[in-house]
């Protein structure tokens, strides 16, 4: 039995039928989209799989290269040798529509062109291992910056991903059912209402055929 009260009319029976192809049609969507989500997010997933690792181990080349630096140096002066930055990086982020979902896009541009604004001192009284430790970051940087890119994408896909999920399963499973039933107990209803009345019908028929037959003249 549906799950309110409804009024078994055709009209209602009209309106129902037009939400259930509606409802129908948007399940499909749904799926369709859900399914595409799940193929973008997957490839993200690879990505990021593999953007990490590449991250990981610039990091951990440069902490070694700063490692050894340090031991070379002492703190004090390694410190006073990168107290003054030469290069400044500015960040801009956008976005790209992925199944109506916008993920971020990060872009960055460095104040000058030039490769070796990136040290910050002189040669003179530095180890070369910081040279090495400071040109790893600056290789790592990008993919570090691809990395959150990729990582905030993989947030907002699951997100959406979550909340398409919830949608078909509220149509397939409530909405969908819900109204197949109401429109099955309004045509059950439509039905005995019709029968009825062909039945009263036929009785109404067969009085006045009765009435007809016996009806004698003055």
């Amino acid at each position: 039995m549906p799950t309110a009260t409804i009024n078994p009319t055709r009209m209602e029976l009209t309106r129902l039928k037009g939400r259930l192809k509606t409802a129908t049609r948007g399940h499909k969507l749904l799926k369709d989209k859900r399914d595409e989500l799940m193929k973008q997010f997957l490839e993200i997933v690879r990505k990021n799989r593999a953007l990490r690792k590449k991250v990981e181990q610039g990091l951990e080349e440069a902490n070694a290269a700063f490692t050894v630096a340090a031991s070379l140096m002492g703190p004090e002066m390694l410190e006073q040798a990168l107290l003054y930055p030469k290069q400044s990086v500015e960040l801009e982020m956008g976005f790209r529509n992925i199944m109506s979902v916008n993920v971020p896009v990060y872009t960055f541009h460095t104040k000058n062109e030039d490769p070796t604004e990136i040290y910050p001192y002189g040669f003179a009284q530095t180890s070369g291992e910081l040279d090495i430790a400071l040109e790893a970051l600056n290789r790592v940087f990008q993919d570090m910056l691809e990395l959150a890119e990729v990582e905030k994408s993989m947030q907002l896909l699951a997100e959406d991903i979550e909340k398409t999920r919830r949608r078909v399963n509220a149509l397939e499973y409530v909405m969908i059912p819900d109204m197949e039933e109401k429109i099955r107990y309004i045509t059950m209803k439509l039905d005995e209402n019709e029968r009825g009345n062909i039945t009263r019908l036929m009785k109404v028929k067969e009085m006045v055929l009765q009435d007809a037959h016996n009806f004698k003249p003055a």
